[in-house]
Order: structure tokens, then sequence, then C-alpha cells
């Protein structure tokens, strides 16, 4: 794509995912492989030419907010979780964020929030939550980390027992 379009592009949806290449690297994680993950770089609204090696792990964590969109990625993952926040704290987190490390002005945020964010949010994440396995509710709390924490040490003993 052209600047201009990739300027356009609405990246809140998730049509502008390569959800191929993501569960290929899921699927090569979980296969014991070694990937390179692409660096995405914002000022210029498109990934570097660089890259980033990951090697696999016995515990691969995915976030970010379309993990639970994608029905093959879902049927990878041993444990799916929601993070419920609420749309004040999404939004100022936003804010902050583009403001400090994308250099974005206060203005062009609240548009893109008002124009694309919050309706792709609604349209497609929200109804997200019904693959989940566990949603938390405002962010995490010592219960709730406490409960991952041991679902994960369980699945970890089943794929690796000593």
């Amino acid at each position: 794509l052209t600047p201009q379009q990739r300027r356009l592009t609405n990246y809140d949806h998730p049509a502008a995912f390569d959800w191929p290449l993501l569960t290929a690297h899921i699927a090569a994680l979980r296969n014991g492989e070694t990937i390179n993950m692409p660096i995405y770089d914002f000022a210029a609204d498109t990934r570097s030419n660089q890259s980033t090696p990951l090697k696999s792990a016995p515990v691969i964590v995915i976030e970010g907010l379309f993990p639970l969109y994608d029905a093959s990625l879902r049927e990878m993952m041993s444990l799916k979780i929601f993070v419920d926040t609420d749309p004040d704290v999404r939004f100022i987190r936003r804010l902050r964020r583009d403001i400090t490390e994308r250099g974005r002005s206060t203005e062009s945020v609240i548009t893109q929030y008002l124009s694309t964010v919050r309706p792709m949010h609604n349209q497609f994440i929200e109804p997200t939550r019904r693959h989940a396995d566990l949603i938390l509710p405002h962010g995490a709390n010592v219960a709730a980390v406490d409960m991952i924490t041991t679902k994960v040490v369980s699945l970890i003993e089943d794929e690796c027992p000593t």
C-alpha cells in the first residue's frame, strides 16, 4: 500500500492483521521452533524490515485486542482470558500511549477513538469474550492471578511431566 493508503487503514479492524502469519508463527512456537516476529513501525504505518527472533517456551502468551477473534488461533490455546477494562480506562491508556510513544495529537487520538476504535471494539472485540475460559473484570486481581498461575502450572506439568 502507498503511505497514504496505509494511513487510511483501519488498524482496529481484524482485516488489518496477517492472520495466516500469526497462526503459522503460533503453530511453529508450539512445535518448539524459533520464529522471526515482525516489528511494526508506527511512524511509517507498516512492518519494518527488521524482525525479532522469538524462541519457543513452555508458556506462550498472545496478548492484544484480537487474540480470541480467530477460530484457528483459539483452537491452539489451552487457556483463553478476556480482560474486561472500563471504556474510559481504555481510552485514557490509548491517549497517553499515542501521545507519548507515537507523537500523536490529543485531537487525532480522540477522532480515531470515536471513528474506529470504539466502533471496532463494540463490533469485533467485545463479542470475543464469549470464547474466553476466564473473564477478568476490571483487570487482574490477586484471586484471578492465583487461579491463572495454578492453571498454567497444571498445563505445563501435563505437557512436560518430570
